[in-house]
């Protein structure tokens, strides 16, 4: 089969390699369609894992084999795979911390080398533990692919909404307005809450506008702060969520936040960053500093209604379709965004 090899920082292989063999309780699927998320493109520009690898996680496709102990699933049945289940024993997992287990972080869809995801290839197998534990979701026959393949960012922007608690009649600042800031929108708006988003591209202010947000503005807008006061009756808004790495970012979030309010990291910043901070602005205001990385297992099938009801819009947010050979370049065009660059798709 044809994958996309990491060999190095930066250096992607188009290779042949064999198709996974399967032990007895392992799945394999035929990828038809894989998303292109901001943490493969780290992954890829960054010496953060050894080569040689498969990256690729947001998954969607057809049983291609089943194992001969696996029950439930069929040869040709479509399904969305979640590359990541924790194990929900142990200390991490019984605090509803799923996303720090050791079983979710190490035991991963593959297509070959060391388990990383495997969706930019042909064919990923599914290894048993994931395969049991719900880590297969079918997919209903009025579902395309490239839908299905939303369900598990769709589930790590979710988890973000209920850590952050945001509540029907709340405003919400969502800061970036890329394809994971305007699934924020579009969830905020779902459950009740008003998004205000910022960016830098007037076309994304405007895509944020048109999908939902009841305010958007220019990032570098030094009245920022006195407009979103002057929509809060100048209270600023209940909870920021930060989809962009921008130091610049927090301290706007600082400036709109209401006293008692939250401020949430989704992106991750580079590790060098370090943010310097007066702490009695967060005592004398009682603001909450949290952090929401990756899917909750609990949020699953939450996150697959919401994808296969339509409950917000998926095609919206797609903008770009590569084939595999030319995964490359959907990493550059990633990088350097044209004003109309939201979420680009991969197909094997």
């Amino acid at each position: 089969m044809k994958a996309q090899v990491f060999r190095g920082v930066n250096q992607l292989s188009y290779e042949e390699i064999p198709v996974p063999t399967l032990e007895p309780d392992e799945v394999l699927v035929q990828v038809q369609v894989v998303g292109l998320c901001q943490s493969d493109i780290k992954k890829i520009r960054y010496p953060l894992y050894e080569p040689p690898r498969i990256f690729g996680h947001e998954t969607a496709g057809k049983i291609a084999a089943v194992g001969s102990e696996v029950r439930g699933w069929q040869v040709g049945q479509r399904v969305a795979v979640m590359h990541h289940i924790p194990c929900m024993r142990c200390a991490y997992c019984l605090n509803d911390n799923f996303s720090m287990c050791n079983v979710y972080k190490n035991i991963s869809t593959t297509a070959g080398f060391n388990a990383s995801g495997g969706g930019f290839a042909e064919y990923v197998k599914v290894p048993g533990h994931i395969v049991q534990n719900g880590g297969l979701i079918s997919i209903p026959d009025d579902i395309s692919f490239e839908e299905a393949s939303f369900v598990e960012p769709t589930n790590c922007c979710l988890k973000a909404v209920k850590k952050a608690q945001i509540a029907p009649g709340q405003t919400v600042l969502v800061t970036g307005a890329g394809p994971i800031g305007l699934m924020f929108v579009m969830l905020v708006k779902y459950f009740g809450a008003k998004a205000i988003a910022t960016d830098l591209l007037p076309s994304r202010i405007e895509k944020a506008l048109n999908v939902g947000a009841e305010a958007a503005f220019d990032a570098r807008d030094p009245d920022l702060p006195t407009k979103i006061h002057a929509l809060t009756n100048g209270l600023g808004v209940d909870v920021t969520l930060l989809a962009v790495p921008s130091e610049k970012a927090f301290f706007q979030a600082l400036d709109c936040t209401r006293k008692g309010g939250k401020i949430l990291f989704f992106a991750e910043f580079p590790d060098e960053l370090e943010i310097p901070i007066n702490p009695n602005i967060l005592y004398r205001r009682e603001i909450d500093l949290m952090g929401s990385y990756s899917s909750s297992y609990r949020l699953q099938s939450l996150s697959a209604d919401i994808v296969f009801n339509r409950r917000i819009d998926i095609p919206a947010l797609i903008s770009d379709r590569y084939p595999l050979k030319d995964l490359s370049a959907a990493v550059e065009q990633a990088i350097a965004p044209s004003p109309d660059t939201y979420k680009i798709l991969i197909y094997p």
